[in-house]
């Protein structure tokens, strides 16, 4: 009896042991067609090649980071100034000029747009435009606070509390004209 129960322990203890698999570079995900929504009839055809979005990716906070890393790396700051809009339109508000549904915001970033936004296609791999499609999104509050990354100590208008370094107040002299008569 305690030889049975001690496999059964044993068994069930390096059944539990399994390892955490990693994928650090995703396989690429199936074409499908999709309907692209455009306003513009300036773009021939009313289908674009889009993958389908990768189940998931704006219920992770990872991703959504990573879009936001990736969005300062292919300097779409250049143009959309960290989301407030300048050259490009504003990621911030609530105006979406072709939708604001995942693949439309692929869609964008790949065809590109006309009169400006130009076009990704085969210059960055499917898996990072969905990475940047998320946190796109995740600038006007479409994602949950959750995943949605915080702004960037850089953006602030002074630096963080948790970077200030700590001071000894000084006495000052009252001014001139804080002096009452």
């Amino acid at each position: 009896m305690k030889a049975l129960c001690l496999s059964a322990f044993l068994a069930l203890l390096l059944n539990g042991c399994a390892r955490e698999k990693r994928q650090f570079e995703p396989p690429p995900p199936a074409r499908v067609e999709t309907q692209a929504i455009t306003l513009s009839e300036l773009r021939p055809g009313a289908t674009t090649t889009a993958v389908a979005p990768k189940s998931g990716i704006e219920d992770q906070a990872y991703p959504v980071s990573e879009g936001k890393r990736l969005y300062t790396a292919y300097n779409c700051s250049g143009c959309h100034f960290n989301g407030g809009g300048g050259i490009g339109p504003a990621l911030m508000d609530e105006k979406w000029i072709y939708g604001s549904e995942p693949v439309n915001v692929y869609a964008t970033i790949v065809e590109g747009r006309p009169n400006g936004m130009p076009s990704f296609r085969d210059k960055i791999p499917d898996n990072q435009v969905w990475q940047l499609t998320a946190y796109v999104r995740s600038l006007s509050g479409q994602l949950s606070k959750g995943v949605s990354p915080g702004r960037s100590d850089d953006m602030n208008a002074h630096k963080s509390e948790q970077a200030t370094e700590k001071k000894t107040p000084q006495k000052s002299n009252v001014p001139k004209a804080a002096e009452q008569p």
